[in-house]
């Protein structure tokens, strides 16, 4: 890094506040509905709730201290104040140099600092095919919060830039919960409408997909189809994350209105863990089947999912590069695969999974697993590059947040990304859903079709509106198989 931007860094990092205060309380009864509570609150512009692993969840909210990059520069915020500098193309590879900036920075308050984002799936582009598909928007976003509130089981810990966030933060998980009245829900007829959406189109893409692998122009591709939801009445992102996670069991949950984009997911894996000793692992899911309540025909389709040709061909592949991945940052000899093709249930599906680890080498660090792993390979297909190339013909416009990760990193080297899919998402006037299937030479039309809807399941259910969602759907505003949705309160653009 030149001198310039060293120094550029070192500034906007000296002009971040440190959380110099802090409190404990006791624990809450209820985390996911404390969480959803303190997003509710509007306590700052940008916010972020991350459920972690091992039960722990984080709030974060702020405004003024941000980091965001495109693909030709980047720009940094902070006490009023911006710093911007081109990328030179390499827009990961400057963010994790400002990020770095904070750890150097001294205080005598504390001696690490955390900070919340999301990449774009567009980022893929850059990292690993064609530059010139990445498009002008944002492609990461972080923020670093004025207040950060770790919930556990045991106590609740409350961080903070001064008293006065610290008060407003305490007073507000010492007011007694407001039962407010619930959110208009989805009836279950309405729910297999949206899901159902824009299938004809899909199908389509998936045999054109087909067409490219039997040709020999890659192995895989996970082929998605995007879902747009109605502008009025709006979805209720917090009731829908909250009902939502009441309903799932995600490997990580995430509610951020953060960067421009409004999201409630429930991603069913990890694209990388970094921890601070140099551990990383990443958790490829690939392989579906349908999970639901009758136990008996959950356990046949665990046992068709074991024995599928098709689904285990799919997810070998997947482990297989996601193993080339850890390789080319670890330390010789010391990538494992510690799980494999077991079958974990998430939500409305049930996956077959593995577990892929090792230990950084000395002169990588967590951003360069990130970009060797980015974006997860059950995101996106074998070989990645090909697979990025045919996504690019055959999906209709960028993905954006969908495929790409939210994650909580810390400046003593830990990263903890989950990948973005079972995810609402919003960016201005519209909201969205979006969901894929991996596409194989084997691969029906019919079967990836399903695949999606089951996946769908695992969110359309539970989403929330500011009004009964049959005021709007089924009265002359019908959804179709064709791939027009909406019509006529459609999102500008979709087609």
């Amino acid at each position: 890094m030149s001198t310039g931007l060293t120094k550029t860094w070192d500034a906007w990092a000296g002009a971040v506040p440190r959380l110099a205060r802090s409190s404990t309380l006791e624990p809450c009864d209820d985390i996911a509905a404390t969480a959803t509570r303190l997003a509710q609150a509007a306590l700052a512009d940008q916010y972020m709730v991350y459920e972690a692993a091992a039960g722990v969840w984080h709030f974060a909210a702020g405004s003024a201290e941000s980091l965001t990059a495109h693909a030709a520069g980047i720009t940094a915020r902070a006490a009023g104040r911006t710093w911007t500098a081109p990328t030179d193309g390499r827009p990961l590879t400057m963010f994790a140099d400002a990020l770095s900036a904070l750890s150097a920075a001294p205080s005598a308050h504390d001696s690490e600092r955390h900070f919340y984002g999301w990449a774009a799936f567009e980022l893929a582009h850059l990292l690993h095919a064609d530059p010139a598909t990445t498009g002008d928007g944002p492609l990461l976003h972080a923020l670093i919060p004025s207040v950060e509130v770790t919930l556990t089981g045991d106590r609740t810990v409350i961080r903070a830039v001064d008293e006065a966030w610290l008060h407003k933060v305490c007073d507000l998980l010492a007011e007694p919960t407001t039962r407010h009245p619930p959110a208009a829900g989805t009836a279950p007829e309405v729910s297999e409408r949206i899901i159902t959406a824009g299938t004809d189109t899909y199908g389509r893409a998936v045999s054109r997909t087909v067409e490219d692998i039997r040709a020999g122009l890659l192995e895989k591709a996970v082929v998605s189809r995007k879902v747009p939801l109605p502008a009025a009445p709006s979805v209720d992102f917090p009731a829908t994350y909250l009902t939502g996670r009441r309903a799932n069991t995600p490997a990580r949950s995430y509610l951020l209105e953060l960067g421009g984009y409004r999201a409630a997911g429930f991603s069913p894996e990890t694209v990388l863990e970094v921890g601070e000793d140099g551990r990383v692992s990443t958790q490829p899911l690939a392989g579906t089947r349908a999970h639901g309540t009758d136990p008996t025909e959950n356990e046949r389709l665990r046992a068709e999912l074991l024995s599928d040709p098709k689904e285990v061909h799919e997810h070998a592949v997947s482990v297989r590069l996601a193993w080339d991945e850890m390789a080319a940052v670890c330390r010789p000899g010391s990538v494992t695969v510690e799980e494999f093709m077991a079958v974990r249930p998430r939500g409305s599906v049930q996956h077959l999974a593995s577990r892929v680890t090792g230990r950084l080498r000395p002169d990588a660090g967590p951003w360069d697993a990130f970009a060797s792993i980015f974006p997860a390979i059950t995101a996106t297909g074998v070989s990645k590059r090909s697979a990025l190339q045919a996504l690019a013909r055959h999906e209709e416009g960028p993905r954006g947040l969908y495929g790409g990760a939210v994650f909580r990193g810390s400046t003593g080297g830990a990263l903890d990304a989950a990948l973005v899919l079972r995810t609402l998402i919003g960016a201005g006037d519209e909201t969205w859903l979006r969901a894929g299937a991996g596409v194989t030479a084997q691969s029906s039309p019919e079967r990836e079709i399903e695949e999606t809807c089951e996946k769908l399941r695992s969110v359309a259910p539970h989403l929330r509106f500011t009004a009964a969602l049959s005021e709007v759907v089924g009265h002359g505003r019908p959804l179709d198989s064709g791939g027009t949705s909406w019509n006529p309160t459609m999102p500008k653009g979709q087609k």
